[in-house]
C-alpha cells in the first residue's frame, strides 16, 4: 500500500508538471504570435565568427533575390555588447521592424559575429524563432585570433598592439584589471573565449536540431567559394543556381598607423575624459549619430595600413596551446582538422 500510494503520488506530480508546462509553452507561444504579428523575425542566422568571411557571405547571400538581408550587425541577440540601451527601446518589435521590407516570399536572414562568441544568444534566438537555421563559420584559431586581435586594435577594442602582451593580459582582463580606458567592448578581450568552438556549437546544438545547423570551415570557403555558397543556399531552402553578386576579400587584416589618434578618437566619441563629455555634447549637437558613425569609419579606414608580418614563433605557440581544442572539435564534427589545420606539424 506504502509503494502504492507513493507511485500516485509521483503520478499526481508529474500530471501537475506536465499541466504546468503546458501552460508555460501556451504562454511563451501566445507571446512569439503576438510579436510575429508585430513583424516577420529572421529565418536564418549567420552567427559568426568574425574575421572568418561572414561578410563575404552576407554580401553573397543578400544578392539573391529569393532572400532579403538589409543590414550586418544588428546584434539584437547580444545586448551585453550594445552600446546603447535605445537602439531596440521597444524591444523585439524595432528588431523585426529591420526586416519590413522583405517580400512575402522572401527569406529573411542576418548576420552578426558575435551570436556565435556570446554564452546566450543560440537560448535567445530559438526562444523567438525555434525554426531558424543557423550557419557558423570556423577558422583555424592561430591565425583567426591575430586577425581578430589586428580588428581589435582598428575598431576601439584593443589597445594593446602586441598580440602575446594581449593574450597574456587574460587573467587581469577576466578579473576587470589592465582594460583599456576607452575600449568600446572590453569583454571581448579575453581571446581563449573565442576558440572554444565546441563549446559555442553545443550551445546551438542544445536548442535547435541537427539539421537545422550548418557548420562550415573558412578554409573551405576561401578554396571553393561558389561551391560553399551553393551549399549554404540548399540549405536554407532556396534556389541554388540563382546568380549571386562575387565575392570579394572583405575586412581584410591590418594594421593601425596611429594608436594616440585613434585613442582621442575614441574617447572623444564615447564623452570620455577631459572635456571630452562638453565635445560630444556639442557634436551631437549638429550631426546625426549616422554621420557621426561614418566620421569614425572614415578615422579608421584613413589610419589602416597593411597588417604586420606573422610572429612565426607566436603562431606555432598558439597552435600547441589549442591543440586540444581542434582535436575536440574533430571529433565534434566527425573531420579531421587537426592534419587540415597542419596542427599535427606543431609539436
Amino acid at each position: 500500500m506504502p509503494g502504492s500510494l507513493s507511485s500516485r503520488s509521483r503520478s499526481a506530480e508529474a500530471l501537475a508538471g506536465n499541466v504546468m508546462l503546458f501552460f508555460m509553452t501556451a504562454s511563451a507561444q501566445s507571446v512569439l504570435a503576438a510579436d510575429a504579428a508585430r513583424g516577420r523575425a529572421p529565418d536564418f542566422f549567420i552567427v559568426g565568427h568574425p574575421k572568418s568571411g561572414t561578410s563575404a557571405l552576407y554580401g553573397m547571400l543578400r544578392s539573391h533575390p529569393q532572400i532579403h538581408m538589409p543590414r550586418k550587425e544588428p546584434s539584437y541577440f547580444v545586448p551585453e555588447l550594445l552600446a546603447s540601451t535605445s537602439r531596440y527601446a521597444n524591444g523585439l518589435q524595432d528588431y523585426v521592424a529591420l526586416f519590413a521590407d522583405a517580400a512575402p516570399g522572401q527569406r529573411i536572414g542576418e548576420s552578426t559575429t558575435w551570436y556565435l562568441w556570446s554564452a546566450h544568444a543560440a537560448a535567445r534566438i530559438a526562444e523567438v524563432r525555434p525554426d531558424a537555421r543557423i550557419v557558423a563559420i570556423l577558422r583555424e584559431p592561430a591565425s583567426f585570433l591575430r586577425s581578430l586581435h589586428l580588428q581589435f586594435l582598428r575598431s576601439d577594442v584593443e589597445t594593446e598592439p602586441d598580440l602575446a602582451r594581449a593574450l597574456a593580459l587574460e587573467p587581469e582582463r577576466a578579473a576587470g584589471r589592465r582594460l583599456p580606458r576607452n575600449s568600446t567592448r572590453p569583454q571581448l578581450l579575453r581571446y581563449s573565449e573565442h576558440v572554444r568552438y565546441v563549446e559555442q556549437l553545443r550551445r546551438y546544438h542544445a536548442v535547435f536540431a541537427p539539421e537545422q545547423v550548418l557548420v562550415l570551415i573558412y578554409e573551405d570557403f576561401r578554396a571553393d567559394n561558389e561551391g560553399t555558397v551553393r551549399q549554404v543556399l540548399s540549405f536554407l531552402g532556396v534556389d541554388p543556381r540563382a546568380s549571386l553578386a562575387q565575392s570579394a576579400e572583405v575586412n581584410a587584416a591590418a594594421g593601425v598607423r596611429s594608436a594616440k589618434l585613434g585613442g582621442a578618437a575614441r574617447a572623444l566619441y564615447m564623452g570620455r575624459g577631459p572635456g571630452a563629455a562638453l565635445a560630444k555634447g556639442a557634436v551631437k549637437a549638429v550631426t546625426s549619430q549616422r554621420l557621426r558613425h561614418r566620421a569614425l569609419g572614415l578615422l579608421h579606414r584613413s589610419q589602416a595600413r597593411e597588417a604586420p608580418p606573422a610572429d612565426t614563433e607566436l603562431m606555432r605557440e598558439l597552435q600547441l596551446r589549442f591543440r586540444g581544442e581542434v582535436e575536440a572539435l574533430s571529433d565534434y564534427l566527425d573531420r579531421d582538422l587537426v592534419r587540415f589545420w597542419k596542427y599535427d606539424q606543431s609539436g
